[in-house]
């Protein structure tokens, strides 16, 4: 660790950086800054940075309000600021006073998970495909929303708004070391997406924040405006982050076993069973706001049901096409999860319920090859077809009853999410929409 700090403290000299600005998420994974000079690198990463965590939404209780931010020197990044010069960036842990972590830290939550998995030899790593919209101005209440572009799926698209965002992007986020597999047009209009490379789980969800960052900055610059909300237009695709999850020990990758089916390992059989018995638990997590059960019931390959397949576009759980020869290839793709998920509490959820599946043996029931959503729901039913929640107080119902989510987020955090997911359904459910008012008003 001091080594790092050395090396940070080296670079911010040689590079003449101006400011460093400390990043942390709270719970729902809202990115959180401050700005600190240089001079007070040494007393960052020796002492903390103090802040009012009661401010913040779900770091802390109000009669324990003083919070400490360290900055991990593994994470810094240095990044162009907006008037020209560059500016350091860290990820944060947050301490109580007594250097103790905070209970409610969402990146604690990560690390707990990964030390439960590294403590059985395991090394869990992820590969997310982030979606998300460009518009041509911020949403505006009576004003429709303007994607930049009308490209769909894979097109190259003639305009010089989306072509250079993305090149944009994928520059900036590769000078940061944060190493982009590749970018395309995703299906709707003005609908990209962004590839990061796989890695350990806690450096994916680090560069998660900064890749949100990173995009909606530049598309600022341009005077676009990017937004990775689940669902923003109910006739196009909503926002999902695919993800793609494997398991290592010993620099081996556990979830593939040559001759078998799809080159899946019974672990790796058991881990997705293990995904889809505690789907419905943890999806208040995977897809968290009232906005994320439009996505996932638009139809449009989202998935609605708790189902795995191999060549089914329509499943929860993917298991995608593996080079035969390279079992490092063999992994799962989770398609539950939204662009908008906080991915500490989500990855961190997903790994949970994978090694539940794991130590408890769960068995694998046979995939489904069909698409999902052409089924009736008396062939569903015949096959054991469950749905996942169709809105977000399912969700809630079946998150409060979760003994595995109360274990592996903590009982400060399992309860705040509760509290301000009942808040968020309540506000939703008392409003009055214009399809009410279009169909109901002259009555």
């Amino acid at each position: 660790m001091e080594r790092h700090q050395d090396s940070v403290l080296r670079q911010v000299e040689e590079q003449g950086i101006d400011y460093i600005r400390l990043w942390f998420s709270d719970v729902v994974g809202r990115l959180k800054s401050i700005v600190i000079s240089p001079h007070d690198l040494d007393k960052a990463f020796d002492e903390g940075i103090g802040i009012d965590g009661s401010a913040i939404e779900g770091l802390t209780r109000s009669y324990e309000s003083d919070m400490l931010l360290r900055p991990d020197p593994s994470t810094f990044r240095v990044m162009g600021a907006p008037r020209g010069g560059e500016a350091g960036v860290m990820i944060c842990d947050v301490f109580t006073p007594d250097s103790e972590p905070a209970a409610s830290d969402p990146r604690r939550v990560l690390r707990d998970a990964l030390a439960r998995a590294e403590a059985k030899g395991l090394e869990f790593f992820t590969h997310p495909e982030v979606e998300f919209y460009l518009f041509e101005r911020a949403y505006e209440q009576g004003v429709g929303l303007t994607p930049v572009d009308q490209g769909g799926y894979f097109d190259y698209v003639q305009r010089v708004d989306g072509s250079r965002f993305r090149r944009d992007a994928m520059r900036e986020l590769e000078r940061m070391n944060i190493h982009v597999e590749y970018s395309h047009h995703e299906g709707g209009p003005g609908q990209n997406e962004i590839d990061l490379r796989y890695a350990d789980a806690l450096t994916t969800a680090d560069n998660l924040l900064t890749l949100r960052a990173v995009v909606k900055g530049i598309a600022l610059s341009e005077g676009k405006f990017a937004s990775f909300m689940p669902k923003p237009m109910i006739d196009h695709p909503g926002n999902g982050m695919h993800t793609h999850l494997s398991l290592f020990q010993n620099g081996t990758n556990i979830f593939h076993e040559p001759g078998a089916e799809y080159g899946l390992s019974r672990t790796a059989r058991h881990f997705i069973a293990g995904l889809l018995v505690h789907a419905r638990e943890y999806s208040i997590l995977t897809n968290q706001f009232v906005n994320s059960y439009k996505r996932l019931w638009g139809e449009q390959e989202a998935p609605s049901y708790i189902v795995w397949g191999h060549n089914n576009r329509s499943a929860l759980v993917r298991v995608p096409f593996h080079k035969p020869t390279k079992g490092t290839s063999s992994r799962v793709e989770f398609r539950g999860l939204d662009s908008a998920a906080n991915p500490y509490l989500a990855f961190a959820a997903l790994l949970a319920a994978g090694l539940k599946g794991i130590e408890e043996e769960y068995p694998l029931p046979e995939g489904a090859e069909d698409t999902v959503w052409e089924l009736t729901e008396r062939e569903r039913k015949a096959m054991g077809i469950e749905p996942l929640p169709s809105d977000l107080l399912r969700a809630i119902e079946s998150f409060e009853t979760s003994e595995l989510m109360a274990d592996v987020l903590g009982e400060q955090v399992f309860e705040y999410i509760l509290r301000d997911k009942r808040r968020e359904w309540e506000g939703y459910r008392r409003q009055v929409t214009d399809s009410e008012l279009r169909t109901t008003f002259d009555i």
